[in-house]
């Protein structure tokens, strides 16, 4: 299993037995679980209501002032691509951004920020346990920077994982994502950067549709 990138945003710096589809880089993980959190409208949403669906998944935070924006941005773009080019396939996909900073991110202000990524993107919340529980379970590491006392103005580091899980609830792969953020010096070739190949798989809108076009049957 790959190495998951921790992402600092600080401001710089297939599975599971799907017929025809190659076999992804997380298949056999144990990684997800059913949970029940509170969706963007403030209604409560268990990982089993997406049964029969293949599942975007994104940990990130709304205050995040880079990765996690930069991140979606090209998520969501790849996810418009494939609505373009196969509704039908796009329409299998349900994409959730789940929070790693319940303490901020209310329901009212998860609507806004998935709002403007993309229509059909939900947002999770819930207690501080509940977030922490299904952050174990899916192998998400975060935690507060700074003054753990703090309410408001804070960051918060946390694995940069965007997963693709199968209908059945399992995980199939790691979706790509730009190893750089933009106004960072490109690395040298075959450098590590957060954990993984600096020439891996690049991040654009269109190596995600192609990757959700490999994986989506």
């Amino acid at each position: 299993m790959p190495l998951l990138a921790l992402a600092g945003c600080q401001g710089g710096g297939s599975g599971g037995g799907n017929a025809g589809a190659p076999e992804g880089n997380l298949v056999g993980a144990r990684i997800g679980g059913d949970f029940t959190l509170a969706n963007q409208d403030g209604q409560p949403t268990r990982w089993a209501d997406f049964a029969g669906k293949y599942r975007i998944v994104y940990f990130g935070y709304t205050y995040c002032p880079d990765v996690c924006p930069f991140d979606l941005t090209n998520i969501m773009a790849g996810f418009r691509l494939l609505e373009r080019s196969d509704p039908a396939k796009a329409a299998k996909i349900q994409p959730i951004f789940i929070t790693v900073d319940p303490q901020r991110d209310t329901p009212a202000v998860l609507k806004t920020y998935v709002a403007a990524f993309h229509p059909r993107l939900i947002g999770l919340t819930g207690t501080p346990e509940a977030i922490e529980a299904v952050e174990k379970a899916f192998v998400v590491v975060a935690s507060k920077e700074g003054d753990e006392k703090a309410t408001q103005d804070y960051l918060v580091s946390h694995t940069r994982t965007p997963y693709l899980f199968g209908p059945d609830g399992k995980p199939i792969a790691l979706i790509p994502i730009n190893s750089q953020l933009p106004g960072q010096p490109a690395p040298a070739q075959g450098a590590q950067v957060n954990g993984a190949a600096a020439d891996r798989e690049d991040g654009s809108p269109e190596a995600v549709r192609d990757f959700l076009e490999r994986y989506v049957q």
